[in-house]
């Protein structure tokens, strides 16, 4: 039986009673479509998924009353993390959203010197806020109960001075790179993929990936888009090292 899923940030265990606030009952109400006697799964990343029975609904507040643990599917068996250059649009929630269903564990979301866009540190705040929420929708979606850590966004310089200490294997994606995608051995600590924005990497940017231990590889003849490139990267790893 597939049930309707919903991320909370309260804390989950057997026989706890919450009650959530008006914009839970309307999500709940409108979108999931569900009503008093209804039940639905819960989770938290924190606490695993349980099984909740909606006791009281309303416009204004809804109750719902834990029962049980419910079974999580397993993690990914290869951990990755996507440094992903900011692209323009909803191109960037389009990452996040299918990056989470293919089992990503972290995306770190960096501006660079050809990027497009440009983000004052309010705006950063608020556009890692609506990434956070794009990633616990689909969650919600896909059955995880782990929703990727998303990083405030930085610049990639300023990421490379800060992640210097990484035991992942690390691989930028460049057209053209002299080494397939798929040779690459198989990651003992997990997989950090580095992915340009629409306009590419400067020559500076590509200088540091190298120092900062990155080796370009590529995924095939075509050039691909930034959303397409990294979500193909993903989906190749997960199959080749993964559980696709």
């Amino acid at each position: 039986m597939i049930r309707k899923r919903l991320h909370l940030n309260e804390a989950l265990a057997a026989s706890n009673e919450l009650s959530l606030s008006k914009d839970a009952a309307h999500y709940i109400g409108r979108v999931l479509r569900l009503n008093t006697g209804d039940a639905l799964a819960l989770f938290n990343s924190r606490d695993g998924e349980w099984l909740g029975t909606i006791t009281d609904f309303s416009k204004q507040s809804v109750t719902i009353q834990i029962e049980q643990e419910l079974p999580a599917l397993p993690a990914s068996p290869l951990a990755t993390h996507l440094v992903q250059g900011i692209s323009r649009g909803d191109r960037m929630d389009f990452v996040m959203q299918k990056a989470t269903e293919l089992g990503v564990n972290r995306i770190s979301p960096v501006l660079t010197a050809h990027g497009v866009v440009r983000l004052d540190e309010k705006r950063s705040a608020k556009r890692r806020d609506h990434w956070v929420s794009v990633a616990e929708s689909a969650s919600e979606q896909c059955g995880r109960v782990d929703p990727p850590r998303i990083d405030a966004p930085i610049s990639l310089n300023d990421w490379f001075g800060r992640n210097l200490d990484r035991k992942e294997t690390s691989i930028l994606l460049a057209p053209g790179a002299p080494q397939r995608f798929a040779d690459i051995a198989e990651p003992d600590t997990g997989l950090c993929l580095l992915i340009g924005p629409e306009g590419g990497l400067s020559e500076q940017e590509l200088g540091n990936a190298e120092a900062a231990g990155f080796t370009q590889a590529t995924l095939g003849p075509r050039v691909l888009r930034t959303e397409t490139a990294a979500l193909a990267a993903l989906s190749v790893a997960q199959s080749i090292w993964g559980d696709l």
